[in-house]
């Protein structure tokens, strides 16, 4: 599923950046030397620990480096293992036979609720709550517990707040990039009376729809509203569906917005979508993640020059940042385990990983200038600067059937209604009817 490929693309974003010359002269610091330096007690000297993620390539050695600074500081033994695309297939069977690993990182916090309401993993230590108090605001803790208790912390992020452009559509057009809903509106109608279509949309991928709603919906219902919708204490009937939808239906409706108009927008999937406005210049606007950067120069677009973003315009009174990303949880009940997840929740751990390529930190005591290119740097800032606001994927928070399965739930509806946007009461009714059966 694209939510589990997510990260790994973005492993090539930093690398991207600087195969466009965006990124700084200056050579990437080891691990241990971006280590703050030990006081010399190796307080875990001969402790063996495993820790399963699903990174393999770059990403896998760019968090081994961060685990060899936690083995710097500790004396731990550290072993990676690689669960692949799949971490349930993965730890399953492990789980079952008794031997998991100490330490998970697991790419959906609905994993987190499936392990605990296992018994498969460990409440975190009093020390571990600690560091997860001092550097994450409240609502990621929340996503990390589970009846109260605190199994997991969000190490690792990505941003799906964006907005990609080609810059040559703009100065084509005279525009400039937008700051807010009706002036992308605008400027979308500008770009299309100029002669190119403004968006590509990935109509044959849904969870992009899904990505989409999300951003508009937590712009103009807030954030309380979006954690309501996203537990189902709402329903999608509700009025804060509506505008959202409607704001949706102002980009979707107009056959000159879309390149290839809505029968090749419905074939279109990702990452076809970013060809159309990069490689093939058909388009001016993709609406997606951080990792249509590695997309985008794949399509032969210079990072910064040709292929650039703006932050998803607020809709309403909060500026959206919406997040994926990756939680690490103890699988066993022993000091190094909960060291370790404590290591990788502070801002020495995260600090470390920043300097590595391909990493955004959900710590907001992780400062932006730790990051080696400045687009990350731009990323990191938005994190940081949205505060309380910031929330994670909500399709990735839902049962499966409804915000994570090709062709059903959420992933259907919203692809009929990008297909047919005139009745959003009837694509509310659907949503609530696939909600409904998702959420016994």
């Amino acid at each position: 599923m694209r939510k589990g490929r997510a990260a790994a693309i973005l492993a090539g974003l930093a690398v991207a950046v600087a195969a466009c010359g965006n990124a700084p002269t200056t050579t990437e610091p080891t691990a241990s030397e971006s280590a703050p330096a030990s006081d010399g007690a190796k307080t875990l000297q001969g402790v063996k620990l495993e820790v399963a993620a699903k990174w393999t390539g770059a990403e896998q050695k760019n968090f081994e480096q961060v685990l060899k600074a936690f083995s710097d500081k500790t004396g731990a033994e550290v072993t990676y293992a690689s669960t692949g695309e799949d971490t349930g297939a993965y730890l399953g069977p492990r789980i079952q036979g008794g031997s998991p690993p100490d330490v998970a990182i697991l790419p959906q916090p609905g994993l987190v609720q499936q392990y605990a309401e296992q018994n498969a993993l460990k409440p975190l230590t009093d020390d571990v709550v600690k560091e997860i108090d001092a550097n994450y605001t409240p609502y990621w803790k929340e996503l990390g517990s589970v009846d109260g208790k605190v199994y997991g912390v969000l190490v690792k992020a990505a941003h799906k707040s964006l907005v990609w452009y080609r810059s040559q559509a703009f100065e084509d057009a005279g525009v400039q990039p937008p700051t807010n809903w009706d002036e992308m509106v605008k400027a979308a109608q500008t770009i299309a009376d100029s002669g190119t279509p403004p968006f590509s949309f990935c109509g044959a991928s849904g969870w992009t729809l899904t990505d989409l709603f999300e951003n508009v919906y937590l712009s103009t219902a807030g954030p309380e509203n979006y954690d309501k919708l996203s537990k189902h204490e709402i329903p999608w009937t509700d009025d804060t569906v509506k505008v959202a939808l409607e704001k949706i239906q102002q980009i979707v409706s107009k056959s000159e917005f879309l390149v290839d108009g809505t029968s090749g927008t419905m074939q279109t999937d990702f990452p076809t979508c970013v060809s159309k406005v990069y490689g093939t210049d058909k388009a001016a606007m993709v609406i997606e993640a951080d990792f249509v950067a590695v997309e985008a120069d794949q399509s032969g677009a210079k990072l910064g020059e040709e292929a650039k973003y703006f932050p998803f315009p607020s809709a309403g009174d909060t500026a959206p940042v919406v997040l994926g990303g990756d939680v690490a949880v103890a699988m066993k009940d022993n000091p190094g385990a909960m060291a370790l997840v404590q290591f990788l929740a502070s801002k020495e751990g995260g600090e470390v990983w920043a300097k590595l390529p391909g990493y955004l930190s959900p710590n907001k005591n992780v400062s932006p200038d730790n990051y080696p290119d400045p687009l990350t740097k731009q990323l990191g800032q938005t994190i940081v600067s949205a505060g309380d606001a910031v929330r994670y994927d909500m399709s990735d928070l839902a049962p499966s059937a409804f915000g994570g399965t090709d062709g059903k739930g959420e992933w259907k509806v919203l692809q009929d209604f990008l297909r047919d946007p005139s009745d959003v009461k009837g694509t509310q009714e659907a949503l609530e009817a696939e909600a409904k059966k998702a959420w016994k």
